[in-house]
């Protein structure tokens, strides 16, 4: 069963299918860069957590080797 329409209802659909196809597209790239987004703060929230777990490893064992030297000194 075919209906045939009008021509500006023709034309009408087709501005629709477009702009119906230009949101989907829209929609799909915003949900790649959150993403993305979500990745990036996920490993800049890792190396954060590694950074301060080697500095306080580091002043610990600075700490470790100034109490040795006054140990020797005394």
């Amino acid at each position: 069963m075919s209906q045939t329409h009008s021509k500006s209802r023709q034309k009408a659909e087709i501005a629709f299918g477009n702009a119906q196809s230009q949101f989907f597209a829209r929609n799909n790239a915003v949900e790649e860069l959150d993403s993305l987004v979500l990745a990036r703060d996920e490993k800049t929230r890792r190396l954060r957590e590694a950074r301060l777990a080697k500095e306080l490893k580091d002043r610990a064992a600075a700490t470790a080797s100034l109490i040795a030297k006054r140990a020797k000194k005394a």
